[in-house]
């Protein structure tokens, strides 16, 4: 049997002890054979250097020291990475079942892929359980058509294009754009790769992510593209101005 691809599973956390916990189960549960796990703590002054001591057996690598955002963390997880494909699980964050890893290589196969993702499940927003977001097709769009959280993402594309930590909130989406305009190949799975609760997104907090993405699609795509994506932006931007003064 041919052997599996190592996979590099990098959680950033601070101060999430039971999070983190939570995600460190889902990888030691997961049935694949080479799976490298690496911790970046931001120096958490809670539980949290405990859960590390006591899943010792679970991780391969970790850091505790503070950085420059969560961007700043992942970057730090992708220096210290020795797996073929990276994948990000942030404290709290689980893969879908315990084969997903090993079903994501095997889908894989000997295809040419530099991003591989999937669908993500999320909690129903009024409660009732959970349900599965599928993945859109690979597109240069106006904003994330996947869960960061579901891609699996060749080590040597994210060391080719670190995450710019300028973008507080965005650089994942201006990484994948960078990929999709530098030709990279990207690989739709039909199945769920991860389980994300989103926990609520203040309009604040939204607000500020689409005025990232304009940023973003305003310093790489042409005028064409930057026609076709902003004004989407800017509409939704719009109505959240307007809801904030009700």
């Amino acid at each position: 049997m041919e052997r599996l691809p190592r996979i590099s599973v990098i959680t950033v956390c601070l101060n999430a002890a039971p999070m983190l916990e939570k995600t460190l189960k889902s990888v030691e549960a997961q049935h694949c054979g080479d799976i490298e796990t690496i911790v970046v703590d931001g120096g958490s002054t809670d539980g949290t250097p405990q859960v590390m001591a006591d899943y010792s057996h679970v991780i391969d690598k970790k850091i505790s020291e503070k950085d420059n955002g969560i961007y700043d963390a992942m970057n730090k997880g992708v220096g210290m990475a020795s797996g073929e494909w990276c994948i990000f699980l942030n404290a709290g964050d689980t893969f879908a079942s315990h084969d997903t890893a090993k079903a994501v290589l095997e889908a894989v196969g000997d295809k040419a892929a530099d991003v591989v993702y999937g669908g993500v499940v999320k909690p129903k927003p009024n409660g009732g359980g959970d349900f599965v977001k599928p993945a859109e097709s690979p597109h240069n769009g106006h904003r994330m058509y996947f869960c960061h959280q579901s891609a699996f993402i060749k080590t040597s594309c994210l060391r080719q294009f670190p995450y710019d930590t300028k973008y507080t909130m965005s650089a994942d989406f201006k990484l994948f754009k960078l990929l999709w305009k530098h030709n990279k190949t990207f690989l739709k799975l039909d199945f769920p790769v991860s389980v994300f609760d989103t926990g609520g997104v203040s309009n604040t907090n939204r607000a500020e992510g689409l005025r990232q993405n304009i940023a973003i699609i305003r310093e790489l795509d042409g005028p064409a593209d930057r026609l076709r994506l902003l004004p989407r932006l800017y509409f939704v931007l719009l109505m959240l101005r307007l809801r904030s003064k009700k």
